[in-house]
């Protein structure tokens, strides 16, 4: 029995999930990073490098408040923030460099972001999507965007690979509904359908095919494509992705939904939403960007939203994202923002609320200053003070009645990829565990909580 995002019925029986073990070299590797990171500053400096933390965190304070006047400020003061946020950093910079630090510093840093990011690979990873093999598709459909990505339709010739392939293509020229397309050709008896654009476009034909459980094919021919990315696929190789249609494996994935439009990858409210509706946004973003922000994040105008994610509420918000499974952390080195899975059932939700000064400064401290939150959850109302709320929707800019509520459609969507592509490394998406990557680094013997060991230790 299948689960469908609409209907909330069980999910396909597929293969058995895979789950990674801890990584001992990794964790050993994070250790000596870590250990390496402390005693670099410590032997350099002795104990004045205590004093190199927070001569950095306030560089980074003063610099978040340079970038919060620039945003939210106009004239003068926007001006004096563009100097403060370069000048708080150098002038520490140029500091250590004075007193012959420079190296130990950077040097130290990037230890600690090394550790950081082998002891998140070391934690054993989830359970990944599993992997079923699929049958060739005897009439599959394409829809091609020759515009996407400057053009790659015609770039990778993917009109005559595909029909080479037994594809039968149409090609998208601007004026058409997509989701009519794929309509019409699933009543045409397309059994698989395919997108090469953007992910905007695929989100509307995958919306058609999770209607009726077929099964969807990602070209990545449009400018981003971070769909294509968290599926493994090779963004600089479109045509590639066509190997699905005779040597591939099916994944079941979930969808995103706001109110009733689908999304793939996420949802974006506030602060962004009002200025990418701006007609001239377009052909000027950054002078776009710059005229509206001020007036969104702290004029009287300006929009506060407020998010309910089971039973949290959280009000005051500038800017809100919701995303078709959580995303990593962009600070993690390895693989900013990317999405570990895509069949968690859950969304992820990251709100911005800064709303002057002495917020702006307390960013640096990460989730504890209240100005960066970030959660999960199966479903979010978002609403305003407005009868209406813009929303980016895969980049796709549309405007729906407040509140807006997301969800996740759980096991919607059937996805056709290669067998042989690029394999997804997992994304450190939290905290490093770092009595658990100690352990696991001394060991077999250690790598078992101590929890665990009293309770074996009491059966014995």
């Amino acid at each position: 029995m299948r689960r469908n995002g609409r209907h909330g019925t069980a999910p396909a029986e597929a293969g058995v999930a895979t789950v990674r073990e801890g990584s001992p070299w990794r964790a050993r590797l994070a250790v000596l990073a870590l250990l390496g990171s402390i005693l670099v500053p410590l032997v350099t400096a002795g104990l004045r490098s205590v004093l190199w933390v927070p001569a950095g965190v306030a560089a980074l304070a003063l610099a978040a408040i340079g970038v919060w006047w620039i945003l939210a400020h106009t004239g003068v003061l926007r001006a004096f923030g563009l100097v403060l946020a370069l000048a708080a950093p150098l002038t520490v910079l140029a500091l250590y460099a004075a007193a012959g630090m420079l190296w130990a510093v950077c040097l130290s840093l990037a230890l600690w972001v090394l550790a950081l990011a082998m002891a998140r690979a070391a934690r054993p990873a989830g359970h990944s999507a599993s992997e079923q093999a699929a049958m060739a598709p005897r009439h599959p459909w394409v829809l091609m965007n020759p515009r996407s990505g400057g053009g790659k339709v015609g770039r990778f010739d993917l009109v005559d690979k595909a029909r080479a392939a037994g594809c039968r293509v149409t090609l998208l020229d601007g004026d058409q509904d997509v989701t009519e397309l794929a309509r019409r050709a699933v009543s045409e008896g397309a059994d698989l359908l395919a997108v090469a654009g953007g992910d905007g476009t695929q989100a509307l034909v995958a919306e058609v095919a999770a209607e009726h459980d077929l099964p969807f094919l990602v070209i990545p021919a449009g400018t981003r494509n971070h769909f294509a990315l968290d599926l493994g696929l090779d963004r600089d190789d479109p045509a590639a992705a066509l190997d699905a249609l005779t040597q591939g494996v099916e994944l079941r994935i979930d969808l995103g939904y706001a109110a009733d439009r689908v999304f793939v990858n996420n949802a974006s409210f506030g602060a962004y939403a009002f200025v990418v509706t701006d007609p001239a946004y377009r052909d000027a973003k950054a002078r776009t960007t710059l005229r509206t922000l001020p007036g969104l994040l702290t004029g009287l105008d300006a929009p506060r939203l407020r998010a309910r994610a089971d039973r949290t509420c959280i009000d005051g918000l500038q800017a809100l994202l919701v995303s078709n499974n959580p995303y990593g952390r962009a600070v993690d080195a390895a693989h900013p923002g990317r999405r570990e899975r895509l069949d968690s059932g859950l969304l992820g939700v990251v709100c911005v609320r800064v709303g002057n000064t002495a917020q702006a400064a307390r960013i640096v401290r990460g989730p504890r200053s209240g100005g960066l939150i970030r959660l999960s959850a199966a479903a979010v109302g978002v609403e305003a003070d407005t009868d209406t709320l813009p929303v980016g929707i895969d980049g796709e800019h549309v405007v729906l009645p407040s509140p807006v509520v997301c969800r996740s459609a759980p096991g919607a969507l059937r996805v056709r990829v290669p067998r042989r592509r690029a394999r997804t490394s997992r994304v450190a998406g939290g905290a490093a565990d770092w009595p658990g990557v100690v352990r696991m680094a001394l060991g077999p013997g250690h790598a078992k909580s101590p929890q665990a060991r009293s309770l074996e230790g009491s059966e014995g």
